[in-house]
């Protein structure tokens, strides 16, 4: 059984940074990546990573890393210079098999997700 367990939201300051983790259990997979979803909007692709490869959405605009520990089975998101339209609930979400460009439809499990609430 699958279970993807989420830490590291919170409330920040605008400026500020935070780092989301999730570990995976169950299984390995291929491609972790995160999405977020603000009230009112679709959930959108913050950030994955495929093998070696990494996708970002395009507001990341290099204030965002996305990296993983293999042996712990783990994604990371490192998110520095918030701002308040960073604000949404952020979801980890794998795939079993290598993903050329990772879309919400591509990922198998899903997250509860943790809110990130940056302050002006």
């Amino acid at each position: 059984q699958v279970q993807l367990v989420e830490s590291g939201g919170g409330l920040v300051q605008a400026g500020g940074s935070l780092r989301l983790s999730c570990t995976a259990s169950g299984r390995t997979f291929s491609t972790m990546g995160w999405f977020r979803q603000a009230p009112g909007k679709e959930r959108e692709l913050v950030a994955a990573i495929s093998w070696n490869s990494r996708f970002y959405g395009d507001f990341v605009k290099g204030r965002f890393t996305i990296s993983r520990d293999n042996a712990k089975n783990t994604v990371y998101l490192q998110m520095n210079s918030l701002k308040s339209e960073d604000t949404a609930v952020y979801y980890c979400a794998v795939h079993t098999a290598v993903l050329v460009q990772p879309t919400t439809s591509s990922f198998d499990y899903w997250g509860q997700g943790t809110q990130v609430t940056v302050s002006t």
